[in-house]
């Protein structure tokens, strides 16, 4: 599905709301005003149901924003609010629900009329607060590598791979929108969030106060129940990443390569630095006469043709063993079935401590035994020297509540398992082998470990830790670790 496509539904559902409230009330004051408000409120309830589905995705991406506001604000005149933004980061999943559950009451707030002046205002500061994150988004294309946002006289020309933040997230993994398209959007809401703040006597309502009142209760404790158990309790219920069950991860990622490595490039583009002079060339052209543009006078952008499949993260599948050798071949290539444990982070603090040990030199002496008979030589080793000396060794506390999630859950499973003759691994972000020892020691888990990139991690599965059967690369199942059946009941259901 496209934006336009979704608009267009959007505006349909809304036309047909609008009609069904005239032939209801026999009435509306104001066409315009209500058609408004029936676009608007279903377009924030399907916006904030993409994301319900996944508060985590969310929780994310807001975490990514909150590391670029503290690293834009830091060393500005404005560094005093950058401290904040750790704080928000760190809670940043209550943050989530809170934002996706208070999307989808104001739209619903929006058709039925609810608190009228309340809701225009609340819509219009919602929509300036998404068209700073898009405009945000969208604008560091501009700001060069090195130069902070706020350095308007350093901007440059608009180049994607500058940008901070590459998707608003404005609909989840739903749909993923250019950022230039999802800013142009926020700036089109912009025009019914205004007019609703001076036009809220000609929006309509619907039922009594006291009805309204209760739909709008209802709709916010709902809705933050199925936003909790979509993270708490299981993984979502819809799953629009690209590590659905049903993948097959090692034919998608070779599909993916195969069409990045066709990728060619169609043009240049380039901007004048000192004149601003902007000239498009195609690129036969641009070869014949590249001598003309030199790259210390202009500043060139490679404009590619589109991959024919688009890459997902399943491009960014990777993952090390403890010899840090790359393993995720191996591992999708098991045709047997398997296991693969996800464990994006093992919660826990890390800290060191100062231990004496002794450096203990030996000498070694050839003694000769003479005697009656003939006997070899005896080597006698003895020691010649201890100089004691200080290491920093490194100490793991691992969270007591995240180890019963691996002792009392995963472990009895994976470990029925095995005994089966089936395969376990787990894939961890980057630890380095000192953790991941450590760790094992402090849980239990005799599998082995691999290491990959944390975001990539999460993107898989939406639990931590969360398990996956796999079976010759492909994804049979996915479990939060709260409802992980037993193995018997797995091998009962899915082995075929």
């Amino acid at each position: 599905m496209t934006l336009t496509s979704m608009l267009i539904g959007v505006g349909i559902v809304a036309f047909i709301i609008t009609l069904a409230i005239y032939f209801l009330k026999g009435e509306i004051k104001n066409w315009l005003i209500s058609y408004l408000q029936n676009f608007t409120g279903v377009l924030f309830i399907f916006s904030g149901l993409v994301k319900a589905v996944d508060p985590l995705g969310t929780a994310y991406k807001m975490q990514d924003y909150f590391g670029e506001f503290e690293a834009t604000f830091s060393g500005t005149s404005f560094s005093f609010i950058a401290p904040m933004f750790p704080w928000f980061s760190e809670h940043s999943v209550g943050i989530s629900v809170f934002m996706i559950v208070l999307e989808i009451v104001l739209g619903v707030m929006l058709i039925i009329g609810a608190m009228k002046k309340f809701t225009a205002w609340t819509f219009l500061l919602l929509v300036i607060f998404f068209l700073i994150l898009t405009g945000f988004t969208y604008l560091t294309g501009y700001v060069p590598e090195g130069v902070n946002f706020f350095q308007f006289m350093q901007w440059g020309p608009w180049v994607e791979t500058n940008m901070k933040v590459t998707d608003c997230g404005c609909f989840g993994d739903f749909i993923k929108l250019k950022p230039f398209t999802s800013f142009l959007k926020d700036v089109g809401l912009m025009f019914p969030a205004i007019l609703f703040v001076f036009t809220t006597k000609s929006m309509h309502q619907l039922w009594s106060k006291g009805t309204r009142a209760i739909v709008s209760i209802a709709t916010l404790v709902g809705l933050t129940f199925y936003c909790i158990s979509n993270y708490v309790w299981d993984i979502p219920d819809v799953d629009f990443r690209p590590f659905k069950e049903g993948v097959n991860i090692a034919e998608r990622k070779v599909q993916e390569e195969e069409a990045a490595g066709n990728v060619k490039v169609t043009h240049y583009e380039m901007t004048n630095k000192n004149t601003g002079e902007f000239v498009k060339l195609p690129f036969d052209q641009y070869m014949k006469e590249f001598k003309n543009y030199p790259k210390e006078e202009w500043d060139l952008v490679q404009i590619k043709s589109t991959p024919e499949i688009e890459a997902t993260k399943i491009s960014d599948f990777a993952l090390e063993d403890m010899n840090a050798n790359e393993a995720q071949d191996d591992l999708l290539a098991i045709e047997d079935y398997n296991f693969l444990i996800v464990a994006y982070k093992l919660y826990g603090t890390r800290s060191s401590r100062t231990v004496t040990v002794n450096d203990t030199t030996f000498v070694q002496d050839t003694i000769m035994v003479v005697g009656d008979t003939l006997e070899p030589p005896k080597i006698v080793t003895s020691i010649d020297t201890i100089v004691k000396r200080q290491v920093v060794e490194p100490v793991f506390i691992w969270d007591e509540d995240y180890l019963k999630h691996w002792t009392g859950t995963v472990n009895p499973v994976m470990k029925a398992a095995i005994e089966a003759g089936y395969k376990v691994n787990v894939a961890t972000a980057y630890l380095g082998p000192e953790g991941i020892k450590a760790f094992q020691e402090a849980s239990g888990c005799e599998f082995p470990f691999y290491q990959g990139d944390d975001i990539m991690l999460k993107t898989i599965i939406r639990s931590n830790p969360g398990i996956l059967l796999m079976k010759n690369g492909t994804i049979i199942k996915k479990w939060h670790y709260k409802k992980l059946p037993h193995f018997e009941k797995i091998q009962e259901d899915y082995f075929k």
